[in-house]
């Protein structure tokens, strides 16, 4: 701010001539200037054409320069106003001034101690900035040195042999602290081992001879306490699950450190499991086959086939089991039983033989393999658990398996009980689903192997019933009766039983066999149908057995398919064949006559036109005694079948086609000329219906 001096300054009580102070201002003159520049004029013209001070201007008409002189006047009042508001406050100026410059003087002094204190400031943060580093640089050399203590204490405490530690190892009984002891040692083996840079430190040459004693001592010791353990699963009636699960499962430790710092003394372990295994199971399973065989009962030799006489024994054929044991040599009957009870437990053969209880062999076939099942589990599950390799079950069981495989390969070439084949074929299929179950797959390769031994033979059985329908004699199997024949039953039986077991299996070459065992017992049969004299017996012998083989198919279930259809074919056309057969025994010469001529027009131009003496003997007979001969086709129908319900459908079918042909010769002599004389002979349809109803118990 500009100094103001007392001399320049007016009293406020002095007159202040404005007019010498600021001298004349002659604003002619400056607008008579040579110097105006028209230059931009437009434009400023165009930009304040829409100002409403010039727009008023312009308006009234007001010149230019008078208005520009007016403007200057009073410009120059205000700045003369203003400059004696100034004179007025000159004191409060020179007392402001005085104020500045002490506030000057003050900021001058505070700058400088402000100055000082940015230097020490400075001189401050220099020493914090190093203090800074000397804390980082202590502080990382003390996480250095915590990671040091660390490790160090680390490998201290993996690398010394505590005295306590020496004593259990040494001293102490194998048990729980032991296997945690044992735990401790091997962590410190494989410290020693893993390491490198332990393996170059001193300290490990103090320390390795240490261990490799304790390493030898608890190896030996192990192995000692482990084999003792294995001994005792020689010892008889031992449980040998129980064992295993509370008593070997607890030191499985041992076993993994044999592994990793004894393999020798490990697989000396192991082959002494092993060893004890296999003949501990492969005499057990000895044992449990010899009990078994003793509560065998035998349902089938070579001769029991469909196509072989009952008759044929002599007095040196091998005595066999009862008839009511061996009827299940065709029939299932309740064999079947044998796969809805599958897991059920194996059989006890001491409790059975105290029971003199004998048992088909499919049910000490599928004992056998269940209690293969379950051992074989549980040894699976225990070997994988205590050895960690599963190849150790492999190895415990070749000799079991050879124990089985012995027995069963002994069995089968005696066996002739295809049935049984079947079911045996059935239990293993069940098995392999269960094990798949179970999620154990160590018996999939010997399930597969019985499996496929099993079918070969069952096809060869299968094959020697095939040939003795083929071969068979009809001559020694001929009987005089025309029920149903032994052969045709056992075939029915035979054929239900496989259907029904395949049903589930569902093989489609047994099916295929089958229907070469239908073609064969269809001709056999026809060969026995034909030794009877008559048409007559023929067709009621063949209607009587194939309504047996379907009811026996039926019965089996609805499982019957193609074959059970076809022997509906062959009962319905023979059925139709013995109705006609029946009816022209008792009513010849009118099924004759409405076969011939009834069907003719009696008005028609025909050489010999139906006459009422052609018709008259027709209807004469048959109202003398069409009674008589019902009673004697009723008799005849219920003594030559065997199935009454199959009787009555037959007789039905007769008394219907009868009653067709008897309506048909009715209808004839009603178109013949003078016909109308015999109607006091015709018998009513009413009548006929009326006296069929008597006999036929279906209408």
């Amino acid at each position: 701010m500009a100094d103001v001096t007392p001399s320049s300054v007016v009293s406020p009580g002095s007159t202040f001539d404005l007019g010498a102070f600021v001298g004349d201002l002659n604003v002619e003159d400056d607008l008579g200037s040579d110097d105006v520049s028209l230059e931009g004029l437009q434009q400023e013209l165009e930009e304040c054409k829409n100002d409403e001070v010039v727009a008023n201007i312009l308006s009234k008409g007001t010149k230019l320069r008078d208005y520009t002189k007016g403007v200057e006047n009073d410009l120059r009042k205000v700045e003369l106003d203003s400059i004696q508001d100034y004179i007025k406050e000159s004191d409060n100026l020179v007392s402001l001034h005085d104020q500045i410059r002490d506030c000057d003087s003050i900021l001058s002094h505070m700058e400088t101690l402000l100055s000082g204190f940015q230097a020490e400031i400075g001189s401050i943060s220099s020493d914090i900035k190093i203090l800074q580093e000397k804390s980082m640089d202590m502080g990382l050399r003390l996480k250095n040195r915590k990671v040091a203590e660390s490790k160090l204490a680390k490998f201290v405490e993996d690398i010394i042999v505590p005295p306590r530690m020496v004593d259990i190892l040494v001293d102490g009984e194998v048990n729980e602290e032991y296997l945690r002891t044992l735990e401790t040692l091997s962590k410190k083996l494989k410290f020693v081992e893993v390491d490198p840079m332990v393996k170059a430190s001193k300290a490990l040459k103090d320390v390795q001879p240490e261990l490799e004693k304790l390493r030898q001592k608890a190896v030996s010791k192990v192995f000692d306490f482990i084999v003792q353990k294995l001994y005792a699963l020689r010892k008889p009636k031992t449980n040998i699950q129980i064992l295993q699960q509370n008593v070997l499962l607890k030191y499985k430790y041992v076993i993994t450190f044999l592994k990793e710092h004894g393999k020798e003394i490990y697989n000396e372990v192991r082959a002494a499991y092993i060893d004890t295994m296999n003949k501990v199971l492969s005499a057990h399973f000895r044992a449990y086959i010899q009990a078994l065989e003793k509560l065998q009962l035998d349902i089938a030799t070579a001769e029991d086939l469909i196509g072989v006489e009952t008759r044929s024994s002599g007095l040196f054929t091998r005595a066999r089991e009862p008839l009511k044991n061996r009827s299940a040599v065709f029939a299932l009957g309740d064999r079947i039983n044998i796969i809805k009870g599958i897991e059920e437990p194996a059989l006890i053969p001491h409790i059975a033989e105290a029971s003199s209880l004998k048992y088909p062999y499919e049910v000490l076939f599928r004992s056998l393999q269940k209690l293969l099942m379950d051992t074989a589990t549980s040894e699976y599950n225990f070997c994988e658990d205590f050895f960690g390799e599963e190849n150790v079950f492999y190895e415990i069981f070749s000799g079991p398996f050879g124990v089985i495989d012995e027995h069963v390969n002994t069995i089968l070439p005696n066996c002739y009980d295809a049935i049984g084949l079947m079911l045996m074929i059935l239990i293993i299929r069940q098995h392999q689903l269960i094990m798949s179950r179970r999620r154990i797959p160590c018996l999939d390769s010997y399930l597969d192997k019985v499996n496929i031994s099993l079918w070969p033979r069952f096809k060869m059985v299968f094959d020697m019933h095939l040939s003795s329908l083929r071969n068979a004699n009809v001559r020694t199997l001929w009987e005089d009766d025309v029920h149903p024949h032994y052969v045709m039953r056992r075939y029915a039986e035979f054929t239900a039983s496989l259907i029904h077991l395949n049903t589930e299996y569902g093989d489609g070459q047994l099916e295929l066999n089958l229907e070469r065992l239908r073609m064969a017992v269809d001709d056999l049969i026809i060969k026995l149908a034909k030794n009877f004299p008559k048409p007559k017996l023929q067709t009621v012998f063949l209607i009587n057995n194939y309504d047996m083989t379907i009811a026996v198919l039926k019965e089996a279930g609805p499982e019957g398919g193609k074959i059970q259809m076809h022997f509906e074919e062959l009962l319905k056309s023979n059925t139709t064949l013995f109705v006609e057969e029946l009816l022209q025994e008792h009513f010849n010469d009118l099924i004759k006559f409405v076969k011939s001529r009834a069907s003719e027009d009696s008005t028609s131009s025909n050489d010999k036109p139906i006459t009422v003496a052609e018709v008259e003997p027709l209807v004469k007979d048959f109202a003398s005694r069409w009674k008589a001969a019902i009673e004697l086709m009723h008799k005849d129908v219920i003594t030559s079948f065997s199935n009454f319900l199959c009787g009555m459908e037959i007789l039905r079918a007769a008394l219907t086609q009868l009653l067709l042909y008897y309506t048909r010769l009715s209808d004839c002599i009603k178109r013949i000329v003078g016909g109308s004389a015999l109607n006091k002979d015709l018998v009513s349809i009413s009548s006929i219906m009326y006296e069929i109803r008597k006999y036929s118990r279906t209408f």
